[in-house]
């Protein structure tokens, strides 16, 4: 193992670049993780994380991968190992998502198969890869992303495909959580609340700064209300808390909208 990563934990965010990701990248540069951040694209945007951050650089490394595609995902990990060593935290922030309201009969078999692929079978393909280098370190903390009362396996009308493969990932982390814990390796779900434009990379204190009627607790979602949710998670002193399905939502009952709505 080589020196950086001896001296640091170190942690893979998938689709890092933008967005919530960004902000989970963010927060565990400044916790002191070195951090691995995926693209599928923009390069550009991702390696602005080296300017921000000019003094973390030793410690950054951003890797082009589409984790539908199972040859990058095994690229990602080689440079991963090769780079630091050691793979730490297995944060699944990257999916898809339709934002077009459709019902189920009416997605094509393309976008179906998106759904799917991106958000469930691509992380089975990556914790195959992770697993074993987080067994043979006898450490390890995943997390999966959901959506509010996934774990009930709700019906969500126009959101029927993404619905379906969060829930099959509600499974998948409980399963893995079980089958792990004895290599002290912990997976637990994020599920994120409504979080819109720039606050997906904002703060707490910015999003503070606006009123949300619709949310319970009086403001919006920020990007920081998700990684410090699994900041806590992946805590060496965390380890009690595996198989969770942790909501962040403000409170709101975003099923419920969608089910009414025509």
């Amino acid at each position: 193992m080589n020196k950086e990563g001896l001296d640091m934990q170190h942690a893979i965010i998938t689709a890092g670049s933008k967005g919530l990701g960004r902000k989970v990248a963010e927060d565990f540069l400044n916790k002191g993780y070195s951090v691995t951040v995926t693209y599928r694209q923009d390069k550009e945007k991702a390696e602005t994380l080296f300017t921000q951050y000019p003094t973390y650089t030793d410690r950054i490394q951003c890797v082009q991968a589409d984790v539908t595609n199972q040859n990058d995902l095994s690229n990602l990990v080689e440079e991963v190992m090769k780079r630091f060593g050691r793979i730490d935290v297995l944060v699944n922030n990257a999916g898809p998502y339709i934002f077009q309201r459709k019902k189920v009969m009416d997605y094509s078999e393309e976008e179906w198969n998106d759904m799917i692929r991106g958000n469930l079978d691509a992380v089975f393909h990556l914790l195959k890869k992770v697993i074993p280098v987080m067994r043979e370190q006898q450490f390890g903390r995943i997390i999966t992303y959901g959506f509010q009362d996934a774990s009930s396996a709700p019906g969500w009308m126009y959101r029927g495909a993404f619905a379906a493969a969060k829930t099959g990932l509600v499974s998948l982390t409980k399963t893995i959580a079980y089958e792990e814990a004895e290599n002290g390796i912990t997976v637990n779900m994020i599920s994120p609340g409504k979080i819109e434009g720039e606050l997906k990379e904002g703060t707490i204190d910015q999003s503070r700064k606006h009123t949300d009627p619709n949310t319970p607790v009086g403001r919006p979602g920020s990007g920081e209300d998700i990684s410090r949710s699994i900041l806590f998670l992946c805590d060496t002193e965390s380890d009690m808390v595996t198989g969770t399905v942790l909501e962040v939502t403000g409170g709101v009952d975003v099923i419920h909208k969608y089910r009414t709505k025509k």
